[in-house]
């Protein structure tokens, strides 16, 4: 292992024992929480398709809507300034505490101050900077960074904060309890609030026809901060613009319930400022003096630092749409175990932080974390506004590989030669990328490939020079691929009652054939006329890697060579989920429209298909009924994305299997994330979560099943029993 690749696996290894037990508590809390609450929301997609389409327009319309906000703050008797960079904004606030001679800045929860570095450029001027957010308070305390968008302490134990305000604070009677630490806090913030010069806050949302804010928070700090002080300044980013607080409606209602699963946070607070502070003048016997007629000072300090240009950016742009909700964090089982200090930059974490902080701090910043997200899919149905997260990860490796900076108006893929896309690539990522080259090789010469590559040296060699950790099984090539086996027999049906293509994928037609033949019998069985044609892989595979030109060109070749058999009316089955997710959503952005819609139309899953050929009449007699099994069942994650999980169960349960399902979201292999010896620990970390629940008196007697490629070796790896995919389960011997 690289001295470069053994120091991140420390750092990960280190994160996991220390701060992983409480962010995984905390995140699944809030996962488990935000699925609640948005099974209780009957117009749920509605919301997220309304939320969306304000986010489009108000960023299609924003250079117009900051000169509308602008007139609104004036005529509010406040100051608008458009802040180009974090220096900017910086001198600016600095200049406004200066005017106040403050001594104290208080402020409320905001990451874009955190992404501006304010507290350091007011504490270089002797300015008191005070966090009175609870977890923004502790990590400045313990001086440390957010490791959460929503939840900045979210790493710390109750323990561990309480033991820092006795190391610090050395209090008579050191608070313990959740209670008793809250009351702590709030006691120490309430002073240091009522003495600031200048309260700073932050907005989620900022309506540009009045100049309203909405501040969300679990906490009244954020209001104290606003109105306590005679000076407020509000600090937020240019995508926070909405059109008016009419708009502000969806947000509000998915806002706390993608964070955290609460319906509404504890305090929604809509001001116009500048807002009349409370009178804090009394007479002698402590009665209060009618209020004073004060001149509050206002100043709404918008910041672009990059974002402009990701405006401009066709494939960043997406990013601000969002609203910060931390949904893409908490869904995320990579988040989950290691937490935003190792999956996230300079300031932005989890899945939407590489777009954040490519288009902010630059790839230099995103490439130190992009490789967390594995594309799973997992946060895409989760997003309040929709956005494609695994897309936007994909597009920055895609730029990492290449060492390219965001430009212009339209990063697009066509025209991006091979060559120009793979010169500044990892081996790891080439080799993972062009895992079809490698597959065909080594079926063309097994069992030889597979006895040379399980040799010490080559293990030695793989892990040294590719990465590939050595206590990873690697996959056993088969001389005869399903390809061949299928050209070599006759088909069973002698009075097809339809036709379908069964895509061949990579591992299917080189590695796990048996599941390949399994599928063959099953649909015969079922009275369908099945073809096994041979088509390229799919691309999952490169892009994966950020290869994206070259998955490009699979999908056009994938089409070209399916689209004979869609003309003449076959179905496409497809055994591996990842591969129907790349026809189902990828594909739409590398072939026309008309195409990829196509496709889509005729591919499914096989268990999805054995389902609506029985729903439809044929007979599953022929089919292994489950008399004798009882079933531990897996789905995989784009699977789930995409719907198709209850498939699986219904045709299972339906002939006779008892099935327990796993409701474990994540197996941790994740295609080559597992195979990499950065992430090896952090890969088997997460399975541990699947190994448990297939462990339990329940399951561990039970056959264990699953559906894609990854699951099934990561089950392999952490199971003392084999797993197999539910076609081999129930297809004819």
């Amino acid at each position: 292992m690289s001295k470069g690749r053994g120091d991140k696996a420390a750092e990960i290894r280190r994160l996991m024992a220390t701060e992983g037990p409480a962010i995984e508590e905390n995140t699944k809390g809030f996962n488990r929480k935000r699925q609640a609450a948005v099974a209780d929301l009957e117009n749920y997609e509605e919301l997220r398709t309304r939320a969306r389409e304000i986010k489009e327009d108000a960023i299609e319309r924003l250079p117009e809507l900051i000169e509308q906000l602008r007139e609104s703050v004036e005529a509010n008797g406040g100051t608008l300034y458009l802040a180009d960079d974090a220096a900017d904004a910086n001198q600016y606030i600095r200049e406004v505490a200066d005017d106040e001679d403050a001594e104290r800045v208080v402020k409320s929860k905001s990451m874009t101050t955190e992404e501006l570095d304010v507290n350091d450029a007011l504490e270089d001027d002797g300015v008191d900077v005070v966090e009175t957010d609870l977890g923004e308070w502790v990590v400045q305390l313990a001086d440390e960074t957010p490791s959460h968008l929503i939840a900045p302490a979210i790493h710390r134990s109750q323990e561990s904060i309480a033991d820092l305000f006795e190391t610090i604070f050395d209090p008579d009677d050191p608070p313990e309890t959740a209670d008793e630490l809250t009351s702590f806090a709030r006691e120490r913030l309430g002073e240091r609030i009522r003495d600031a010069d200048v309260g700073m806050t932050g907005a989620n949302f900022v309506a540009a026809d009045s100049g309203t804010m909405a501040i969300v928070t679990s906490e009244g700090n954020a209001r104290k901060c606003a109105v306590t002080p005679d000076t407020h300044v509000a600090v937020t980013g240019v995508e926070k613009i909405v059109p008016s607080t009419d708009d502000l409606s969806p947000f509000l209602e998915l806002l706390a319930r993608s964070g955290t699963g609460q319906d509404l946070t504890a305090y929604v607070s809509l001001l116009t400022p500048p807002v009349d502070s409370p009178t804090l003048d009394f007479d002698d016997d402590e009665t209060p003096l009618s209020e004073r007629d004060s001149d509050r000072d206002f100043h709404l300090v918008l910041i672009d630092n990059g974002r402009m240009a990701m405006r401009e950016d066709e494939q960043l742009r997406e990013t601000l749409y969002c609203i910060r909700c931390g949904q893409c964090s908490n869904s995320c089982a990579n988040f989950q175990h290691v937490g935003g200090h190792a999956f996230g930059g300079e300031t932005y974490s989890g899945g939407i932080g590489t777009g954040w902080e490519a288009g902010i701090e630059g790839l230099d910043t995103a490439a130190e974390f992009n490789d967390f997200c594995t594309g799973c899919s997992r946060c895409v149905n989760g997003c309040p506004t929709k956005i494609d997260i695994p897309w936007i990860n994909t597009v920055v490796r895609d730029r990492i590989n290449r060492g390219e900076e965001p430009e212009g108006t339209d990063f697009l893929v066509e025209g991006l030669t091979p060559d120009a896309e793979s010169s500044g690539l990892d081996l790891d990522k080439r080799l993972f990328g062009n895992f079809e080259t490698l597959a065909k090789l080594g079926s063309a010469t097994a069992p030889v490939s597979n006895w040379l590559a399980d040799t010490a040296p080559a293990r030695w060699a793989l892990e040294r020079v590719a990465g590939v950790d050595a206590r990873r099984d690697l996959p056993e090539f088969q001389r005869e691929t399903l390809v061949d086996w299928f050209e070599r027999r006759a088909s069973t049906v002698s009075d097809p009652t339809r036709e379908v293509v069964l895509y061949p994928d990579v591992y299917t037609n080189h590695v796990q054939v048996e599941r390949g033949k399994a599928a063959v019998r099953t649909l015969e069985a079922l009275g369908v006329d099945v073809r096994v044609p041979s088509v390229p892989s799919s691309g999952r595979a490169p892009l994966s890697q950020g290869m994206i030109a070259t998955a490009e060109e699979h999908a056009h070749d994938v089409y070209g060579a399916l689209a004979e058999h869609v003309d003449a009316g076959r179905d496409v089955v497809v055994i591996e989920p990842s591969d129907l997710a790349m026809f189902d959503r990828e594909y739409e952005r590398f072939l026309p429209a008309a195409s990829a819609e196509r496709l889509q139309e005729r591919s499914y899953e096989v268990m999805e298909y054995v389902y609506g050929l029985l729903e439809n009449g044929a007979d599953a007699d022929p089919l292994r009924s489950g008399d004798s099994h009882d079933v531990a069942y897996h789905a995989h994650c784009q699977q789930r994305t995409l719907g198709l999980e209850a498939h699986t169960v219904t045709v299972l349960e339906d002939l006779g299997y008892d099935v327990a399902t796993s409701d474990v979201e994540c197996c941790g292999m994740a295609g080559s994330f597992g195979y990499k010896d950065t992430y090896y620990e952090l890969s088997m970390d997460v399975g541990e979560d699947l190994a448990e629940q297939f462990s339990t008196p329940e399951t561990r007697d039970r056959t264990v099943v699953a559906s894609g490629t990854s699951c099934l070796e990561q089950l392999d790896a952490l199971l003392a029993r084999p797993s197999r995919h539910p076609v081999e389960l129930i297809a004819p011997p």
